[in-house]
């Protein structure tokens, strides 16, 4: 297993012992069955009960209650906050994309979309929640998963140990792209991590090249702005993902593609082709060099 937490090895070590434990209960049953089977008739009423209940009964419950009590002292551990002073992330689950906060010492919150980067051999608690369906918040790299439900907050307490970029998804079936509803997990030493959400916390930089200023007045101009926030500029919208350092993510449309400049064409012009269900309008009748200009301008957002 590619184990790259605290939890997930934990998680790791249970399903070796479960499967251990599964494979010697199917040869004790099986072992009786095939014992039956090619000796009919031939052994006393009390060795076939022993070897029923045996068998059949008592090796099982003794194996399955191990188990029980090895892996019921886990769940907790997951759900209880991670010591003070940890990172905090609240996670929300929208219809099919992820809005992320870091929330800081000092209170205040950094905006992000679809990507998590984390320090390397640092608690972090997750506080998640839904906006609108069940959703569940699973990187299996790091640890096990947690239902994000509406109206309610849960808690997720990871601890990265390893460095690497990682896969996260939704778990709970949510609807029509719910297979599509996954995000990259970057866990980054502790120096490149504190670079990058110092960054993150900056306002949008202002474009110099001509397209990409042309670009900027095309994204105001058809209305991106009335669901995306770019901190920095008259975009305020807060239905879409914030993209004030879209540049700097690894994919586009919750991991659904690679974050390039063919990919972010695509995405603006064939939107419901790349992601079916998705709220976002497709823009089919912009110009190319509309297009281009669009994506010059989104990509220098880093």
């Amino acid at each position: 297993m590619n184990s790259a937490g605290q939890a997930s090895e934990e998680i790791a070590i249970l399903f070796y012992w479960m499967s251990g434990g599964a494979v010697a209960i199917w040869l004790i049953v099986i072992g009786v069955a095939v014992y039956a089977i090619y000796h009919p008739g031939q052994h006393h009423p009390r060795t076939t009960k022993l070897l029923v209940l045996g068998g059949g009964a008592v090796f099982p419950t003794i194996v399955l209650t191990g188990l029980l009590c090895v892996s019921l002292p886990m769940l907790p551990d997951l759900q209880r906050p991670a010591p003070p002073g940890s990172l905090q992330i609240h996670v929300s689950g929208v219809l099919w994309w992820w809005r992320i906060d870091y929330l800081t010492s000092e209170g205040d919150t950094i905006a992000t979309a679809n990507e998590i980067r984390l320090p390397v051999g640092q608690p972090v608690e997750f506080k998640l929640n839904s906006e609108d369906v069940i959703h569940s918040f699973w990187i299996p790299s790091l640890g096990g998963k947690v239902d994000m439900i509406p109206g309610r907050q849960t808690r997720l307490q990871l601890h990265p140990t390893r460095v690497g970029t990682y896969r996260g998804a939704c778990a709970e079936f949510c609807g029509t792209a719910h297979a599509q509803m996954n995000f990259d997990v970057v866990v980054m030493p502790v120096d490149e991590f504190n670079d990058w959400l110092s960054d993150q916390a900056e306002t949008a930089k202002h474009p110099v090249e001509p397209d990409a200023i042309a670009g900027q007045q095309h994204f105001l101009k058809y209305g991106c702005s009335a669901c995306h926030t770019i901190r920095g500029t008259h975009a305020q919208g807060a239905v879409g993902p914030d993209l004030t350092h879209f540049g700097s993510r690894l994919s586009i449309a919750a991991g659904v593609l690679k974050n390039n400049s063919e990919n972010l064409a695509r995405w603006i012009t064939q939107t419901h082709d790349v992601k079916p269900g998705a709220d976002m309008p497709e823009f089919a009748s912009l110009t190319d060099r509309d297009v281009k200009q669009i994506v010059d301008y989104l990509e220098q957002l880093k």
